[in-house]
């Protein structure tokens, strides 16, 4: 496909300037990440609960639960799905693995990526601080931390300096504009002027400068509300990106690992049902107000106020989260089960399910489109009919 933007460079390898973020539960798993990566671009698997992919593994997992089991039959089913996204994707583009910091199994799931040959380690959800380690020295597998504003971004370069370790790319990810877990402290704090990402860009160029690095050798990758042509011409010809990440507007390909109800309640929300609240992981969260999200927030301050710590609140016992708002009797956020209800969404259980989704419009409204059709038109502007 002919484009007038600059290659996307990781370990020397040239790709498209599109990188696929990260979706669970089960929302990016191979079929989705091995789409991407045929177009030459990254395609990202999910690392969270993928056991919901494979009907042996969930019928074990519902045989004498614990936390271990759980532990273990996720790691077979990421084993998997990174086998089966590198297979699929026919040598094309990387594939990637996002691990969120947040959840308590993260050191476990970054070593199995990388001993399953994931081409890339993407990590968010907290400051990735001990990521280089956590690779266990793997040379192979390029890291990229998901920060939101230039002082997280200081803080980890410096951090991973002293180990002799620089990220491979920083992806900028824009609290007023990205689905799921938002990177502010409260849901006023998403629109915060410090996120904004031509600043953030300019301060990161300056931290560059002060730590003495080469600003071209660490690509910045822009995401949230960037799948639209005229935003992504502007953050990589005005603004001085090298990509940019986009997640709903593929959640709801052709390619999309989940169920078509999860695609078109997405593809379908109109901007007044999308709403900000916050998660069981005690940061802000972006999704669909659906009947469950509706009863819950109506719900809210009452659950709230009986919180109280219990390890039995856990209806699925596996300790998914390092925090948790239901399981450790946290009353100022979420008093959910964030595993079950994103399980349902995947599944497509409209009325039960819980649906991150970006703030802004999708490329093609309602319509399902492929993956190369989405690429095509993020590239050139162009929508076929």
């Amino acid at each position: 496909m002919d484009h007038s933007f600059k290659p996307l460079v990781i370990r020397g390898k040239e790709l498209i300037p599109i990188v696929q973020g990260g979706m669970g539960v089960c929302i990016s798993a191979s079929s989705l990440s091995s789409a991407v990566a045929r177009e030459n671009g990254i395609g990202t698997i999910a690392s969270v609960d993928l056991r919901h992919l494979h009907e042996d593994l969930l019928a074990e997992s519902k045989e004498n639960p614990s936390e271990e089991k759980y532990r273990r039959l996720n790691l077979i089913a990421l084993d998997r799905e990174i086998q089966k996204a590198k297979q699929q994707s026919e040598g094309n583009g990387m594939i990637a693995v996002n691990v969120m910091k947040a959840v308590k199994d993260h050191p476990h799931l970054v070593r199995q990526a990388c001993e399953s040959g994931a081409d890339a380690i993407v990590m968010g959800a907290g400051l990735p601080l001990d990521l280089p380690e956590l690779t266990g020295g793997n040379k192979d597998v390029a890291l990229l931390p998901i920060l939101s504003e230039s002082r997280g971004i200081a803080i980890v370069l410096k951090r991973w300096m002293k180990k002799g370790i620089l990220p491979d790319a920083i992806v900028i990810e824009h609290p007023a504009h990205a689905a799921g877990h938002l990177g502010a402290m409260t849901i006023e704090g998403v629109n915060d002027a410090k996120f904004d990402f031509k600043r953030v860009i300019e301060e990161t160029m300056e931290v560059f400068k002060n730590l003495g690095l080469e600003s071209e050798k660490i690509p910045l990758i822009l995401a949230g509300g960037m799948a639209n042509f005229q935003k992504i011409t502007t953050a990589l010809k005005n603004w001085g990106a090298s990509a940019v990440q986009i997640g709903t507007a593929f959640a709801v390909t052709r390619e999309g690992d989940a169920h078509i109800n999860f695609k078109n309640t997405l593809a379908g929300a109109e901007k007044e049902h999308i709403v900000e609240f916050m998660s069981v992981a005690g940061l802000p969260a972006r999704g669909v107000k659906t009947k469950f999200l509706t009863n819950y927030l109506k719900r809210e301050s009452k659950l709230q106020a009986n919180a109280k710590a219990d390890q039995r609140r856990c209806t699925q016992g596996i300790n998914c989260l390092t925090t948790c708002g239901l399981r450790d009797g946290l009353s100022k956020i979420g008093q959910f089960c964030i595993d079950l209800r994103l399980a349902e969404a995947f599944r497509g259980e409209v009325d039960k399910g819980l649906f991150f989704r970006g703030k802004d419009p999708l490329p093609f409204g309602a319509a399902i489109r492929s993956v190369k059709e989405t690429i095509d038109y993020l590239l050139t502007g162009v929508k076929k009919a």
